[in-house]
């Protein structure tokens, strides 16, 4: 059973006696992110395998489950994933006080191409950047410009490379210089919401359990969870079934079986989960202008429980791990 959300006038949930409004959920409003400029697509070479929709500028079609359980697609979906992970934390380090999220785009496309991975974003239907950049309000699908970030920022980056005819799709959201406190606490439950989803993953669970494991977390803390956007299935093709809803839907009763590949990439908010489009069709921002946070792995599920795809070989991660996840 998932506990209501917490409100503003109940007591705060780190114990400090004050109510959640004079606490934790004392979220600053910032300015409005503004559109910059949005520099020209980059090339990739001829070399580098591109998937099937670049050719055809289209988005990949909604297919069935993917289920793999061949062990040299294993490997390969391993390799996709630690590539991805390897990117994500690239560019992670480069995220500092005037560093536009163009910038960040142009390090995680050089840094896709030397691993001969294509950017599985770029040529996604109209989409033209090879990651995604979300900024303090902005949800998901935020498109890299030349907006410098700015102190107290908080900036999600979302990586997909395509290497060895597999997508690996990992994001983390990553703070700019002082990020007041209650972001700080924001940004760390959607992390850990993020692996309580992962960790509820068995075979034979109902697909729900994600969406209920993420939004016990997120209510414990009063932040809302976006219902528009969740995570999907992944593999040779970017997005398949499944939908993982991260709110609770008691019709996903779909059961998790051995050998499926999905993302589990909650978007929790500081305010309320209500969200709009910008007019670019792809910017995904609060309603209230009030912050979000996102992160995602990629997961295989095993006759042992989940593997996460999107770490590298040496196991490091932006996102975490399910033997470090807090309590």
């Amino acid at each position: 059973m998932v506990p209501p959300r917490l409100r503003s006038n109940d007591p705060c949930w780190c114990g400090s006696g004050k109510k959640l409004k004079r606490c934790h959920g004392a979220h600053p409003r910032r300015p409005a992110v503004r559109k910059g400029e949005v520099s020209p697509r980059r090339d990739v070479p001829d070399a580098i395998v591109r998937p099937p929709y670049v050719a055809t500028r289209t988005r990949s079609p909604r297919e069935g489950v993917q289920v793999f359980t061949d062990p040299a697609e294993v490997v390969a979906l391993r390799h996709s994933g630690a590539v991805a992970a390897e990117i994500l934390l690239e560019v992670g380090a480069a995220v500092e006080v005037g560093v536009t999220t163009d910038e960040l785009d142009r390090i995680a496309h050089e840094a896709y191409l030397s691993r001969g991975a294509y950017p599985s974003d770029l040529g996604y239907g109209t989409y033209g950047k090879s990651v995604c950049t979300s900024v303090n309000e902005v949800v998901c699908h935020g498109i890299p410009d030349s907006r410098p970030l700015a102190d107290g920022d908080v900036v999600n980056v979302d990586v997909t490379g395509y290497v060895g005819g597999f997508h690996g799709d990992t994001s983390a959201t990553f703070l700019v210089g002082d990020v007041d406190e209650p972001t700080r606490a924001l940004i760390e439950a959607t992390r850990r919401a993020t692996l309580a989803g992962i960790t509820a993953t068995r075979s034979g669970v109902p697909l729900r359990a994600i969406g209920e494991a993420v939004t016990a977390v997120a209510f414990e803390h009063g932040y809302g969870v976006v219902r528009e956007y969740g995570g999907h299935g992944t593999g040779r093709t970017f997005h398949s079934a499944p939908w993982v809803a991260h709110t609770v839907d008691p019709r996903a009763t779909e059961p998790l079986v051995v050998g499926m590949v999905f993302t589990v990439e909650p978007m929790l908010t500081a305010g309320a989960p209500d969200i709009v489009q910008w007019d670019d069709g792809w910017t995904i921002v609060t309603r209230d202008g009030l912050v979000s946070a996102q992160f995602e792995h990629t997961v295989l599920l095993t006759e042992d429980g989940p593997e996460l795809l999107t770490v590298t070989a040496d196991g490091r991660t932006a996102v975490g791990t399910l033997t470090t996840a807090p309590a």
